[in-house]
């Protein structure tokens, strides 16, 4: 029942979260539509590849950018990579 309730909490609170605060999407060739690279962005002291992304993609919302797509990724345990960004 605990984790239940755990689960639906965390649920709840996640939607609850307005769409701006999240980082860019990542992107793939079904999903570009009209968006058009600008720029890149890079980002290091990861310590993994979901964090890595996850620093790649917020790098990416400050730029205002709608979606990226990963370059590169080398390390680690200090993680680095970069970035294609697109708007």
């Amino acid at each position: 029942m605990m984790k239940k309730l755990l689960y639906f909490s965390a649920v709840v609170t996640l939607a609850a979260l307005p769409f701006s605060t999240m980082a860019a999407q990542e992107i793939t060739d079904s999903n570009m539509g009209q968006l058009r690279p600008a720029g890149t962005v890079s980002a290091t002291g990861a310590s993994s590849l979901d964090d890595l992304q996850t620093r790649l993609g917020e790098k990416a919302k400050q730029e205002g950018a709608k979606g990226f797509v990963v370059n590169s990724a080398s390390g680690e345990n200090k993680m680095f990579g970069t970035a294609t960004i697109y708007k």
